[in-house]
């Protein structure tokens, strides 16, 4: 059993020198919002929260864990990490439906989750990559979080270091991007991988004009064209018309949409959040499922260390052909915490044989970022 009888929750901010460029809005600073579980015989858990928007999500969302979770959390012992995601789910759902706050009370649910999944792990003495039926724990990693200024100064970076491919943001005109993926591709060349991420910036008039215009450069995917929640019928005419793989997953949550996605023709890639949605043990099975399919589990993470240790660990532990999205803009909420799970073998994140995520986050180097 789970016996939690502690919960913190800590909110970081890194103020960012270069701002992070999306179709929606700039992101001045990276926050990080951390779970702390303690059990009854002092086993602690580790998990994080996505709280990338608004400005003030992460705060918000650290209110949300204290004040609605904490005394959830400590009401009840589960012999799961998925048992317990079942109950926080139920207990707050008509909580979700009256504030129009599903999403960050599931972003809440999934931090809980992942810190209990890190507790299991130990108690069972086992990484949570093996836990859950992988077989290695190294995991390929691509760079995410390109921006649309000067792309090819961090693109540089990223191939040095032996990142096995590129994610450009896209969805500032057509001229802007396709001038940034010519870059690229001429600096990569053609043996890495080359990804665009337009964060949903199109209407689908524009983004079957994008789409042809993007074939030359021989994308891996096109992620998230047109807005999630548009007609399945313009998903299918974009899927029938690109001649890249559409990619989209981050915001889709529960098992039922995920459902509709892996039996439809139109996804090639799919890429759950587990920091927003589900954990590892809902994520896991749906990646699993995803896998048997026949289409390529990619995990979305763009966040502090906790939720990348955890990303890459569900994609360990399944398999496959996918990549991990690692954001190579500096951040000491991701890099002070687990820095050495990217830098052990180059392109790869080496998760290694400690129970649980495998990871104590050393806070005092995180101090002057705390803000909550």
């Amino acid at each position: 059993m789970i016996n939690i009888s502690k919960l913190d929750v800590m909110v970081y901010r890194f103020p960012l020198a270069i701002p992070v460029q999306t179709s929606f809005g700039l992101m001045q600073d990276r926050p990080m919002v951390l779970v702390k579980l303690t059990t009854d015989d002092g086993i602690v858990g580790w998990g994080e929260i996505w709280c990338n928007f608004p400005n003030v999500g992460a705060e918000h969302r650290a209110h949300l864990t204290r004040d609605v979770f904490a005394p959830l959390v400590l009401s009840k012992n589960h012999a799961t990490p998925e048992a317990a995601f079942d109950f926080l789910t139920k207990a707050t759902w008509v909580l979700g439906l009256q504030t129009g706050e599903t999403g960050p009370l599931a972003q809440c649910i999934a931090g809980i989750e992942i810190a209990l999944s890190d507790i299991y792990g130990k108690q069972k003495a086992m990484p949570l990559w093996k836990l859950y039926g992988g077989k290695s724990g190294d995991v390929p990693v691509y760079a995410s979080g390109i921006n649309p200024t000067n792309p090819t100064d961090i693109a540089s970076k990223a191939l040095e270091l032996g990142y096995c491919g590129l994610k450009l943001k896209i969805g500032f005109g057509q001229k802007r991007d396709c001038e940034n993926l010519a870059a690229l591709r001429h600096l990569a060349g053609d043996k890495i991988c080359l990804m665009a991420d337009a964060n949903q910036a199109w209407q689908l008039d524009e983004a079957l004009v994008m789409s042809d215009a993007l074939a030359k450069f021989d994308l891996d995917w096109l992620e998230e064209p047109i807005a999630t929640d548009r007609p399945l019928q313009e998903w299918k005419s974009l899927k029938k018309a690109a001649s890249m793989p559409i990619a989209a997953g981050e915001n889709i949550s529960g098992e039922q949409d995920f459902d509709i996605v892996i039996n439809d023709n139109i996804l090639t890639v799919i890429q759950p959040d587990l920091a927003k949605w589900g954990g590892l043990s809902k994520t896991i099975p749906i990646a699993k499922n995803i896998i048997a399919a026949g289409k390529r589990y990619c995990p979305h993470y763009l966040g502090g260390g906790i939720g990348l240790v955890a990303s890459a660990h569900a994609l360990a532990a399944v398999g496959g052909d996918g990549i991990l999205e690692v954001d190579i803009n500096p951040n000491p909420l991701r890099t002070n915490l687990v820095g050495d799970m990217l830098t052990l073998v180059p392109g790869m994140a080496s998760l290694g044989s400690l129970p649980g995520l495998g990871y104590e986050p050393d806070l005092a180097t995180l101090k002057k970022y705390q803000v909550l």
